[in-house]
């Protein structure tokens, strides 16, 4: 399998055409196709029916996008690296993250790193932790920073000097607005927004005192600032963490505790066995210089 042929492959399936990425690619459409009829004949498998407008994926093509964006994205990392060798610092740091105020200490460094090695660049990749995870074990990224009670024993990890606290996000026109902190009993009966990883973190689990499955849960989402909205239109009550929604005067939402507090770790992690560009060492250097904070 060219790693050429898989490119044409994504264009195609991005484009949702073999005409429009044929344009693209700057190849002409019956080469294009010849090229993804070679792959399906090499993988045994239909990647992709015609449909009126353009092209839509099987399911086997649907896993073959998804494998080709994360090979594509190795062989793009991996050249930057080797590239770099020889230069004393340059070079791309890939971090995926999940959403945490706590990112702010990663900023710190990168900032210090990049002011004075400005050949070295980051690339930051949001997701929960269960993507964030996948990522590394793939050596798709160089570090992963996670919140939360979160099962790191394969990993080397260093810990950030900073915690998030757990709590429900309303509207203000809401009567648990009136409350100054959030117990469990306050959200039975409610209709309730989580996180994937909120919902399956064992700390909220042991916080509630009786199981998950008796809570009405409405709708669940990866991304905080689009759950708020879910929120602000009257959806229902977001369980998430502080300080990542606006929650100011100007705001129509509120962030209330959960009594008794939940708090959530940040650890940085990267694989034990991997072997980091000079740029991720320097990173990891810088970062635990903890003066910097």
């Amino acid at each position: 399998m060219e790693l050429r042929i898989l490119k044409y492959f994504l264009e195609a399936a991005r484009e949702g055409s073999i005409t429009k990425a044929a344009l693209k690619i700057h190849i002409t459409q019956p080469t294009l196709s010849r090229q993804i009829a070679q792959l399906e004949s090499e993988l045994g498998k239909k990647l992709y029916t015609r449909e009126n407008y353009g092209i839509k994926l099987t399911q086997e093509g649907l896993l073959l996008k998804k494998r080709a964006e994360e090979i594509l994205e190795l062989e793009e990392k991996t050249i930057n690296e080797i590239m770099n060798q020889e230069n004393n610092l340059a070079g791309i740091i890939y971090i995926g993250a999940g959403e945490t105020a706590g990112i702010k200490y990663i900023c710190r460094v990168l900032k210090i790193l990049h002011e004075k090695y400005n050949s070295i660049k980051y690339r930051m990749i949001s997701a929960d932790a269960e993507d964030v995870s996948y990522k590394l074990d793939k050596g798709l990224i160089d570090f992963g920073l996670f919140v939360g009670k979160v099962n790191l024993n394969k990993y080397n990890c260093l810990a950030l000097p900073y915690s998030d606290i757990w709590g429900a996000l309303v509207r203000k026109d809401d009567q648990l607005a009136e409350k100054n902190f959030i117990t469990p009993e306050d959200l039975k009966g409610r209709e309730l927004l989580f996180s994937h990883q909120a919902k399956s973190q064992g700390e909220f689990s042991e916080w509630l005192k009786f199981p998950i499955e008796d809570l009405n849960i409405a709708g669940t989402h990866n991304l905080a600032f689009n759950a708020s909205i879910m929120v602000r239109e009257g959806l229902g009550i977001l369980i998430t963490i502080e300080n990542i929604i606006n929650t100011g005067s100007e705001s129509n939402l509120k962030f209330i505790p959960l009594k008794p507090e939940i708090k959530a770790n940040l650890n940085l992690a990267w694989k034990k066995e991997a072997v980091l560009s000079k740029a991720a060492k320097k990173f990891l250097e810088y970062l635990r210089c903890r003066q910097l904070f």
